[in-house]
């Protein structure tokens, strides 16, 4: 399931959700750098949610540093998981990224990758499996190694679309996955965890007290993937960041004085 057995949990606690996204987007602008300038290019997937969309609003706006400095024309961007919907429907994860940010920043469109989640869900899924396999040329068994892959966490456990009792949690072979969720009567199509593990550097964005009961679960409870898909998320490099507010934190043990926190998970 890893490369290792032990897992260190970085987590940084903001006071509000404004810092915590002021956080995120200096993350991804830092973490963005790093793969630019080892590699000359960054390969990023990214998730939906009101958490993920007030950073992307940051890193598009003409008033803040990171619109200026991304270096927008060798950056890649994928998606971690989609809605089976049309991408102009109000549910969906790319609409929302296209008008908090594609809209705004110079992307050209063959550096976007989305979900063709107007098809099929299976076909979905074996469309975006191809051109995850063409984007980073991959062979055989190859899977894709992503610069960055920021993650939401619902309220039941779940992670990208990897919900609890759910047939995509048990995917090991797969890139990408058609996932039928009963608990939301809808489909999904979702990187599979072991893409995700893959990742040079995987992180968490959660705000808000109603977040506070599950990450306590998640991170420092009995794992229990099954029920807390969320606990998959074990990344081979060793070390998982978490991006958090006072709220959503305030379950957790306390934190420096800088705002950083550390735990330590083995399976």
């Amino acid at each position: 399931m890893r490369a290792g057995r032990q897992l260190q949990i970085n987590y940084y606690v903001e006071p509000d959700a404004a810092a915590l996204a002021r956080r995120a987007a200096k993350y991804f602008y830092e973490m963005a750098g790093e793969a630019v300038e080892a590699q000359g290019r960054a390969r990023i997937a990214v998730s939906g949610g009101s958490t993920p969309k007030a950073v992307f609003e940051l890193l598009a706006d003409p008033d803040q540093p990171w619109r200026w400095h991304m270096p927008w024309d060798k950056i890649d961007l994928f998606w971690v998981d989609e809605r089976c919907v049309p991408p102009d429907d109000a549910e969906s994860n790319y609409r929302m990224t296209r008008e908090a940010l594609l809209d705004r920043v110079p992307l050209r469109p063959e550096q976007i990758h989305r979900i063709e989640s107007e098809l099929e869900p299976e076909a979905a899924a074996d469309r975006y499996e191809s051109e995850l396999r063409s984007s980073f040329r991959l062979d055989g068994a190859g899977s894709p190694r992503f610069d960055l892959v920021a993650l939401g966490i619902g309220d039941d456990g779940h992670t990208a679309s990897l919900f609890p009792h759910t047939a995509a949690i048990h995917e090991r072979n797969r890139l990408v996955a058609a996932n039928r969720v009963p608990q939301r009567d809808a489909w999904r199509v979702t990187l599979t965890w072991p893409v995700i593990n893959h990742a040079r550097s995987v992180f968490f964005l959660a705000a808000g007290q109603e977040k506070s009961s599950i990450l306590k679960e998640v991170l420092t409870g009995p794992l229990d993937p099954e029920r807390l898909p969320s606990q998959l998320i074990w990344p081979s490099s060793g070390i998982l960041t978490l991006i958090l507010d006072k709220a959503a934190a305030s379950l957790l043990p306390p934190t420096d004085e800088e705002g950083c926190g550390v735990l330590e998970r083995e399976r």
